[in-house]
């Protein structure tokens, strides 16, 4: 899951667009309130579909999903196994 956290910290460090560093931030730290916006989140699902041969469902497509490193790799966990 580490691996998995890293990955996703280097999609959030080239994608989110976050005025401090990714690598500051706690795993559960929310990245809106970080400064991450609506279109950047975006972008970020866009670049992480891409890195993790993912897409992500409509009902997945909602704030919550993309608020934290921790929940953003618990999403991408759960489509991996899914497609298992």
């Amino acid at each position: 899951m580490q691996d998995l956290r890293s990955d996703v910290r280097g999609v959030l460090r080239a994608h989110a667009r976050i005025p401090v560093d990714i690598d500051t931030l706690d795993d559960g730290a929310d990245l809106y309130q970080a400064g991450m916006s609506s279109h950047a989140s975006v972008n970020v699902m866009l670049a992480l579909e891409d890195t993790f041969d993912i897409e992500f469902p409509d009902n997945m497509l909602k704030r919550e999903v993309f608020e934290s490193v921790t929940q953003i790799a618990l999403a991408i966990g759960t489509l991996q196994e899914k497609a298992a």
